[in-house]
Order: structure tokens, then C-alpha cells, then sequence
């Protein structure tokens, strides 16, 4: 793994203006060069986020109700400094490396994709100057002639769930999300539910359930990071 050498950086005025340097090994020239890139791809071992088991497939045999699943890495690893500085920080220039890297974690097909970003909580975008899981979702959709994305989800309240208990969130999470109206879904596309990080996974599985009812039937799940704190 390479030396995180900016993990705790405090950003100044000089940092907006300097030339990039890579947030895991430091290298000046780009936000994540290529071998911290690969050192991720190399750590890569897709697990279940519910029962924690190897999941090669994306398909868990042990979680038959969860849709396949990928997720780039544990949050305690790289992948994790690169989340938080991606929304906390603001740094939008590693959206673009980011969704390269979730990109080669998932199966690929030729089928249609709709990619479908969790809708961030807007007070989220108000404090951090725009809707990190949307840019994310537009920079991955980008990688496939095939794939589009589609706000499809809404968000029903704004309850913030850090800080809140693994039952809080769950409640939470079941009144959170609803089908935009006049939506239009097609039986032959796939839905790829796009979110950052997987803590209790109440969000994504209310997502999932929303979907369902709506009587969509493919459906992948797409992460960036999968935190061991429930």
C-alpha cells in the first residue's frame, strides 16, 4: 500500500492553486497517479457488506435478497482517505479517478445501464458546494456508450444519519427515498444503484426495495467503500 502522506492536510489557498499531488503516495502531477491506482485494483477483494464473505461474483449464496454487490475496498484503506477527501474537502477532480476505479470492479455488459446515484441530502450539497454521489454517477456513465445516468430516486426527508443508531438509520433509511414521478422503467435495462459508502447498508436496501416495488428486477449495487462500523 503506498505511504497516505495528506490524509490529515488542512487545505489553504496555495492548495487550490498549486499543481495537483496525489493524495496516497504524494507524487506532484495528478490527484491519484497510476500506481496508487493500482495499488487499490491489487487490494481488491469484492466481500459481501452483510455477512462480510468473499463474493467474487458480486452475488452473495449466504444474502439471496441482496442484489450483486461491488465495492472497491474497506473504508480503513485508501479508498476510505479518498471518500472523505472527495466529499469533505471537495476536491471534484477525484470524481473522475474515482468512477475509474469502481468501473473495474463491475461486470461489463453491452446491455443498456441506467445509472442511478442516491439522492444526497441537500443541506450535504448546500455545505459542500455540489452532489458528490450525482458527479460521481455522470463521471461513471461516461466510461460506456451504454450507460446513462437517471435520477430516478428522490429523497423524502433530509434526516442525517451520522450519529444516529443502527435502528435510527433504519427507520430513517425506510422513509427516505421514493420513485420520481412519471418515472419510465424498462424491464430490459439493468439499474445500477451508485453510492459512496455501505456503514449499516439501511440506505441502499431501502433503495433497493423502492425499485422493486416499482417492479424493476435488475438491479447491481456499486460502492466505493465498505465501512466494518455498524
Amino acid at each position: 500500500m503506498p505511504n497516505i502522506v495528506k490524509n490529515t492536510t488542512i487545505f489553504s489557498l496555495f492548495d487550490l492553486i498549486a499543481p495537483h499531488s496525489c493524495r496516497g503516495c504524494g507524487r506532484t502531477g495528478e490527484i491519484l497517479c497510476d500506481c496508487c491506482k493500482k495499488d487499490i485494483r491489487k487490494q481488491y477483494i469484492n466481500i459481501c457488506p452483510i455477512c462480510k464473505a468473499q463474493n467474487p461474483t458480486g452475488t452473495c449464496s449466504n444474502c439471496s435478497n441482496l442484489p450483486p454487490t461491488f465495492i472497491v475496498g474497506d473504508r480503513d484503506n485508501l479508498i476510505g482517505i479518498l471518500v472523505h477527501d472527495y466529499k469533505y474537502y471537495s476536491l471534484r477532480a477525484l470524481a473522475k479517478p474515482l468512477a475509474e476505479i469502481l468501473d473495474q470492479t463491475l461486470p461489463s455488459t453491452d446491455d443498456p445501464v441506467s445509472v442511478v446515484p442516491l439522492p444526497t441530502i441537500s443541506k450535504h450539497i448546500r455545505e459542500r458546494g455540489f452532489d458528490h454521489t450525482f458527479l460521481l454517477a455522470k463521471k461513471l456513465a461516461k466510461q460506456h456508450p451504454n450507460y446513462q445516468i437517471s435520477k430516478l430516486l428522490i429523497r423524502t426527508n433530509n434526516a442525517v444519519q451520522v450519529g444516529s443508531s443502527r435502528s435510527e438509520r433504519i427507520a430513517q433509511a425506510d422513509q427516505a427515498y421514493a420513485i420520481k414521478h412519471f418515472a419510465r422503467l424498462d424491464p430490459n435495462t439493468t439499474y445500477l444503484l451508485l453510492d459512496d459508502v455501505w456503514t449499516t447498508g439501511a440506505s441502499m436496501q431501502s433503495a433497493v426495495k423502492k425499485l422493486r416495488q416499482a417492479g424493476v428486477h435488475k438491479i447491481i449495487i456499486a460502492l466505493l467503500a465498505l465501512s466494518r462500523v455498524d
